[in-house]
């Protein structure tokens, strides 16, 4: 489990996982995240209570679109096995 906290405007880098599955939870702050995974793409808002799931395999990029840190708990299933397990895919939001 891990708490993630993503600074006002801020933007994350597109990624996808090898092996294992996310879920996450909203504590605080507002903003957006873009999952495609296959034909399917679509674009999520991000603010507290949501809750959301990131399948094994689908491309992700989340933003901060608010005045306040977005700040995430994210569950991983299995546990996460190494910096080698995300890997780059390309960005559905430019980066800055």
């Amino acid at each position: 489990m891990a708490h993630c906290t993503l600074p006002p405007a801020a933007t994350s880098l597109a990624v996808a996982h090898r092996t294992v599955e996310e879920i996450w939870f909203v504590l605080a702050g507002t903003g957006e995240i873009w999952r495609r995974d296959g034909d399917s793409e679509q674009v999520d808002v991000l603010s507290p209570g949501v809750g959301l799931s990131i399948p094994t395999g689908t491309h992700f990029q989340f933003r901060n679109r608010g005045a306040m840190p977005l700040q995430i708990l994210i569950a991983t299933m299995p546990t996460w096995p190494g910096a080698d397990e995300a890997y780059r895919v390309g960005d559905h939001w430019r980066v800055e």
